[in-house]
């Protein structure tokens, strides 16, 4: 079932499926900004990433001497989440551990969805909870993903990703989805990244060792963007799906962890993750969204 939030510059719905972000209408213009997931394309919007981000090796890991087998990103965008509410701007969500996630995941887990909107920023923020007796080890992502262009005049050359401050970005460098172990800089003290069709034909960029506070997909003529907070994530991934003459849509994704490496031994308990949890400790991070005009 979906939700709605909105206040006088936008209209935010949310699917209580995988309590994933489904429409975000710029109310000025009545524009459509959140991608809408065409099954030919790419059937997604804007997926949670949990217990883990990426690929697993050999499509599964082991965990209390057993295999679990696993897809990629995790099982939380497929399941569906209690709604806690609506408080003034915000919309909350909630996804527990149960005997059905215990049959992919044998830990315990309160993970929590919170949207909130602050003028023309989007506030969404993951909270995870441990209320088992064990250390609780994961790993979270982002993967929001909006269209490009954003109206009929335009085209992929139209627009550039800049950082808040020059950046040296170094790539993970994957084969097959998986991370090879090998890294390059992306560009040298640069703020600025040039798109093209062809950006994503070898599939996902993904960047590390970033320090500025934002990254945001700009219409350069017009000075239209999307600004994303990735102070403190990290790894920030830029994707979108290829086959098509030109680029539909963008996904910028700050993630806590990474998927797995081709050589990985496939134990959760060396898999690196965003947090371990001790019983009863808590931790979130937030991902703030603002659509400037």
């Amino acid at each position: 079932m979906r939700y709605t939030v909105e206040n006088e510059f936008l209209r935010v719905e949310v699917d209580s499926l995988g309590a994933e972000l489904a429409s975000v209408v710029d109310k000025t213009s009545g524009a459509e900004m959140l991608w809408q997931g065409d099954p030919a394309v790419w059937p997604r919007r804007a997926p949670v990433l949990f217990p883990y981000c990426g690929k697993l090796v050999n499509g599964g890991y082991t965990a209390k001497g057993r295999r679990y087998d696993g897809g990629q990103h995790g099982f939380a965008r497929d399941m569906e989440h209690e709604f806690l509410g609506c408080e003034g701007a915000s919309l909350r969500f909630r996804l527990a551990s149960s005997d059905k996630t215990r049959a992919l995941f044998p830990f315990d887990f309160v993970l929590e969805s919170t949207y909130t909107l602050d003028g023309r920023t989007l506030h969404h923020t993951l909270a995870v909870t441990n209320p088992g007796e064990e250390v609780l080890r994961f790993g979270i992502g982002y993967h929001p993903g909006f269209n490009l262009p954003f109206d009929e005049k335009h085209t992929t050359a139209d627009y550039e990703l800049r950082f808040d401050t020059p950046q040296t970005p170094v790539v993970q460098e994957t084969e097959g989805g998986y991370l090879n172990g090998h890294t390059h800089p992306m560009m040298e003290n640069s703020a600025v990244i040039p798109m093209n069709d062809r950006m994503f034909d070898n599939d996902s960029i993904c960047m590390g060792n970033l320090s500025a506070k934002t990254l945001c997909l700009v219409e350069k003529d017009t000075g239209r963007r999307i600004s994303f907070g990735i102070e403190g994530y990290p790894y920030t991934l830029i994707w979108s799906a290829v086959g098509d003459p030109t680029l539909r849509f963008l996904c910028v994704e700050p993630w806590c962890s990474l998927q797995d490496r081709a050589d990985a031994s496939g134990n959760w308990e060396e898999k690196p993750c965003a947090a371990a949890l001790a019983p009863g400790e808590h931790w979130s991070t937030d991902l703030a969204i603002t659509f400037q005009r």
